[in-house]
């Protein structure tokens, strides 16, 4: 039997959501082992002068507790 952890990660991106999420995954694995899976529970952007400037997103990472 698997003991998983959910934690919540908050990133960002000057390129796109899906790069934020990457930078959310390669940013939590330096402290964790064992991430199974991520879930972009939420994106959104900040704009200015009608254009995006930074995306970001809210990450469900998940892993599995040793």
């Amino acid at each position: 039997m698997s003991v998983l952890k959910v934690i919540e990660v908050l990133a960002s991106s000057k390129v796109s959501w899906e790069d934020a999420a990457t930078k959310a995954v390669a940013h939590a694995n330096k402290s964790l082992r064992g991430i199974r899976s991520v879930y972009v529970q939420d994106m959104s952007a900040t704009v200015e002068k009608g254009k995006i400037k930074e995306y970001r997103c809210n990450c469900k990472i998940t892993f599995e507790l040793e």
